[in-house]
């Protein structure tokens, strides 16, 4: 038991610092983007993505892909780096649909 004490004192406070706080906070963005899904989908009563969940998964990854630079963990990299491909280009389609519906609505006006 004293094994796991000692451990987990190292794992969560000895070796604290700016980058296990970025760290930190870069994983509760990416677990927001989950939360906010779900309570989309709750209240539509259907699956449902919002932008914020782009949102969130672009501002975690980001900060992720930051973090997992530093630690310079090539696995981490590699996936938080290719996520970033995929949320941009959703969030870019949001936006091109967005443009459409507005050339739309002021076109038939």
């Amino acid at each position: 038991m004293d094994h796991l004490v000692t451990w987990l004192h190292h794992v969560f406070v000895e070796q604290f610092d700016f980058w296990i706080a970025l760290g930190f906070v870069a994983q509760l963005l990416f677990t927001a983007r989950f939360l906010v899904q779900w309570i989309a989908s709750e209240r539509a009563r259907r699956s449902v993505v919002p932008v914020t969940f782009w949102v969130f998964s672009l501002g975690g990854g980001a900060l992720l892909l930051v973090y997992a630079i530093q630690r310079r963990d090539p696995v981490f990299i590699l996936g938080q780096g290719a996520g970033l491909f995929i949320y941009v280009r959703n969030l870019w389609l949001i936006a091109a649909e967005k443009r459409r519906s507005l050339v739309e609505v002021n076109g038939s006006s």
